[in-house]
């Protein structure tokens, strides 16, 4: 069993909310986490709406199903039954009233729907519960790292060394998916990923919306995939899938919502300097993004680098992703872009404005050219710009400026760097 970052947060949110709703992709492994929790430090019943009898019944009779349950519950797939919130709010409120300490840990719910785009479930338990996100594994979970990447990224504590690979990249990159698939051989990936695709868009679909043209969206599915990386550019998508521009960005949020794609925001402040603000288009998780595109991981970083490129920085986005959904600092998660073409990948903003910065390279060297865009945001961000770091392939620390670094993609999650 690998241990899940998330399983942390998810026990102290327990102790200080209500309610803990833990979204995330289907299969992320939500269910499995929440069971483990229940068999030991917080006991509880479960039930999971994928069975039909339980839906059937939640349906029917929400306040009469909850009332039957008189400890601790987790509600599986609790957004196929949104008339459970309100009672869930009842049942809350009601327990505060009687002793507000004893009242937190009661709910934990998962679902496979982004609650925070279903504005009539979220706002029926405003402070009333913590949200979280599981994503599929990390290459820090696979890896059993000690994931000090992003705090030596924030302090601006790199130091000159050599890392020694202890497992090769595209391994991570493999490993780092699904559960369900993780160590399996390409035959079998294919088969889970046809049947994964298919499940969510036919079925988890109608859950959250009712949509006209269903077929449109593994086309769109596959159009994304072949653009992940890139600015997200409405009009152009829409000609792509012979659709209105309006139906396109409906669609493309829908797919945000059952989390199989991902914008990385962009960054900017009044600096005085004009800055692209569309978004960067993301697969939410890589061997996915393999899939639709049709490619073999393991030649295409072999023979074609700059299709490896674009995996290697969907793959460097989706890790930020999952170790800042685990992770206890707030932090923002931008690219940034200047109009006439100066961009840096990835930017880390605290809430207080300090900035950190990743470039990706899937190369084995590195020069000071690819450092051009990281010294474009430090000019313009002054003292706000702790760090930059240009991450690439090959297994040297190097120092290119006082908080410039060349970096082993690898200390993402494999050492303290």
């Amino acid at each position: 069993m690998i241990k899940r970052q998330l399983g942390r947060n998810i026990s102290d949110a327990l102790q200080g909310f209500p309610v803990v709703y833990v979204n995330g992709p289907r299969q992320a492994g939500k269910s499995t986490l929440a069971q483990g929790l229940a068999a030991k430090e917080w006991p509880a019943e479960y039930v999971t709406f994928d069975d039909a009898t339980m839906l059937s019944a939640a349906e029917a009779n929400p306040e009469s199903f909850l009332r039957a349950y008189e400890g601790r519950l987790i509600l599986d797939e609790a957004q196929m039954v949104p008339g459970l919130f309100r009672f869930i709010k009842v049942f809350v409120d009601e327990a505060r009233l009687a002793d507000k300490d004893s009242a937190n840990g009661r709910y934990l719910l998962t679902g496979s729907a982004n609650i925070m785009a279903l504005p009539e479930l979220s706002e029926a338990l405003v402070g009333r519960m913590s949200v979280l996100t599981l994503y599929p594994l990390s290459a820090l979970e696979v890896t059993g790292g000690r994931g000090e990447f992003l705090l030596r990224l924030a302090n601006n504590s790199f130091k000159a060394r050599t890392v020694n690979r202890k497992t090769p990249l595209v391994d991570v990159i493999k490993r780092a998916t699904f559960p369900e698939i993780t160590g399996q051989d390409d035959k079998m990936r294919r088969r889970w990923f046809e049947s994964y695709i298919t499940t969510i868009l036919q079925r988890d679909v109608r859950q959250v919306a009712a949509i006209a043209k269903l077929g449109v969206l593994p086309n769109l599915l596959r159009v994304l995939a072949s653009r992940a990386g890139g600015l997200v550019n409405e009009a152009d998508v829409a000609r792509a899938i012979g659709q209105n521009a309006m139906t396109t960005r409906n669609y493309r949020v829908l797919l945000q919502m059952l989390f199989l794609t991902f914008d990385v925001k962009p960054w900017f402040r009044n600096i005085g300097k004009r800055l692209v603000k569309s978004g960067k288009g993301c697969i939410i998780d890589t061997s996915l993004l393999c899939h639709l595109r049709q490619v073999d991981l393991e030649k295409v970083a072999i023979n074609d680098p700059h299709v490896f490129g674009h995996i290697l920085e969907n793959f460097v986005a989706s890790e930020l992703l999952k170790q800042l959904a685990a992770s206890d600092e707030l932090l923002g998660l931008y690219h940034f872009r200047t109009s006439d073409g100066k961009e840096v990948d990835f930017v880390l903003e605290r809430p207080n404005g300090a900035l950190s910065a990743i470039e990706v390279k899937a190369r084995d060297a590195v020069t000071e050219a690819d450092f051009k865009g990281l010294k474009e945001l430090r000019a313009h961000t002054g003292p706000d710009f702790i760090c930059g770091a240009v991450l690439y392939r090959g297994n040297k620390v190097i120092a290119f400026d006082d908080n410039l670094w060349a970096v082993p993609v690898d200390l993402m999650w494999s050492g303290h760097g």
